[in-house]
């Protein structure tokens, strides 16, 4: 019989696992814990258009974006940044024209990145993806007990979940303990980040010339973008309020946002049509205690020597953080799908 693996994790690195063990013929399982797939990918809608809640980016000169874009007829367009840009200080002024597009040249996917998620699942065979069921052991004889008690076996298993969620797991027997040190110690890319989003009717800060960009000293909000659809307008910001500061504090960052907003843009920016409110932090299938504290840099990810697999191996484990390249960013997700795949085919070939 094909051997059967396990991708635990049913974001962008376990979508695109699954994609590719199919046009390999290699039978799969994937499993996610969450009801909805995407991780870290997550899009709201409203009034028809669509918003990310996560990752909004890509870039050119990111290949396998590009491949995947092409290959699923997805639109893209580019983040608009013509304009002023404002700053505003730790008094309350806001100053024009300071600072730069940080996003300028990035490009955006029409219906938000979701479609690329609903574009690799609806590709993927009837009852290969399961939802709503978490893991709750992994045995090192490629066995997975799942929180209702059901145990089923395979001939590899893939952790496609970032190296700390991973780590939170129970293993039989335990990981070896510079394996476990060393998923403890890598980062989640923007776990500890919370992202608003502003819906309004139409960009109306454009017709003053601004570019929706915006960076603040005295918050809560200190990054701001145009975060507008090719429908209706939108602001997005990520929140500079630690994680331990906000944590039950949705209404009160939600309106403390918002009062910013108006102060930069003006009343309008107040009174929005709808506010998407994510607190990455408070999600367990993203983030650990670890996570909540603040990166100051984009860490230097990649795969330590403590998690380089050998060929005997039956457990893999695979995330944008462990990518040999562009680790953190979508395609750095693509890139740990791959690197994966090929372990899984040799491995098998063994």
């Amino acid at each position: 019989m094909t051997p059967v693996v396990a991708i635990v994790g049913g974001g962008l690195t376990g979508l695109a696992l699954a994609h590719r063990l199919q046009a390999d013929g290699i039978r799969f399982q994937l499993f996610e814990a969450r009801d909805r797939l995407g991780g870290r990918i997550l899009t709201e809608r409203c009034h028809g258009d669509w918003f990310d809640l996560g990752p909004s980016w890509f870039w050119p000169g990111q290949p396998r974006m590009a491949a995947f874009v092409e290959r699923f007829g997805l639109r893209v367009f580019p983040q608009f940044s013509d304009g002023a840009q404002l700053f505003e200080t730790a008094q309350g002024d806001v100053i024009r024209d300071h600072g730069f597009a940080s996003m300028q040249g990035s490009l955006r996917v029409h219906g938000g990145m979701r479609a690329l998620v609903g574009a690799l699942a609806d590709e993927l065979p009837d009852g290969s993806v399961l939802t709503g069921n978490p893991v709750q052991s992994v045995s090192g004889a490629a066995e997975l007990r799942f929180l209702d008690g059901t145990c089923l076996s395979f001939d590899r298993i893939v952790m496609a979940v970032p190296p700390r969620v991973a780590a939170e797991l129970h293993y039989i027997p335990q990981l070896p303990s510079a394996t476990m040190a060393a998923l403890q110690s890598i980062p989640t890319w923007m776990a500890g980040h919370a992202k608003l989003t502003a819906v309004y009717e139409a960009p109306f800060w454009r017709e003053e010339d601004l570019s929706g960009d915006a960076s603040s000293q005295r918050g809560p909000l200190v990054e701001i973008h145009d975060a507008s659809s090719e429908g209706r307008g939108a602001l997005f910001g990520f929140l500079g309020v630690p994680a331990e500061a906000r944590a039950g504090q949705r209404d009160a960052v939600i309106s403390a946002s918002l009062a910013q907003l108006a102060r930069l843009f003006g009343p309008r920016a107040g009174t929005p049509e709808a506010v998407f409110y994510t607190d990455w932090a408070e999600e367990a299938g993203t983030s650990v205690t670890a996570d909540r504290a603040p990166l100051t840099h984009h860490p230097a990810y990649g795969r330590p020597a403590a998690l380089q697999p050998t060929l005997s191996d039956r457990l893999y484990f695979a995330s944008t953080e462990l990518a040999p390249e562009m680790g953190g960013f979508l395609e750095g997700a693509l890139a740990a799908a791959e690197d994966a795949a090929d372990w899984v085919l040799r491995s098998l070939a063994v």
